[in-house]
């Protein structure tokens, strides 16, 4: 059972639905069915939305499979951790624009962090 794996994928679900929401919402308020017709404010909310799509779904896979193989909850809570406040983070640099950069920086570094972290503990934890 993934109990813990399921708390950070729900909230990531919740965020990512959000940035879906803010994407359709002014999509309609431009009329701008498909593309961004060089608009910037849309283009910036399209980017955070699928940047979140590229990222999330790796970031949460890596901390099912380290709870599926037994790893201790403080790890499966500390990798999740990361991979949810780094997207929330990062998420939230777009909220606005023109976007917060150092807190897309601390995204990324979250971001980037937990799957480099994640993958070198699984990879230690599978040899030894």
């Amino acid at each position: 059972m993934l109990s813990i794996t399921a708390i950070y994928a729900a909230f990531i679900s919740l965020i990512y639905l959000t940035l879906t929401i803010r994407v359709i919402a002014m999509r309609r308020a431009l009329k701008i069915s498909l593309g961004d017709k060089d608009n910037p404010a849309i283009r910036q909310r399209i980017r955070s939305h699928a940047n979140f799509a590229e990222y999330a779904p790796m970031g949460i896979i890596l901390v099912a499979i380290i709870e599926l193989n037994g790893g201790a909850a403080w790890i499966v809570h500390l990798f999740g951790l990361m991979v949810l406040l780094g997207r929330a983070s990062h998420a939230a640099a777009f909220w606005k624009h023109p976007m917060n950069f150092p807190l897309r920086q601390l995204g990324m570094l979250l971001t980037m962090g937990q799957l480099g972290l994640a993958a070198i503990w699984l990879l230690l934890t599978a040899v030894f």
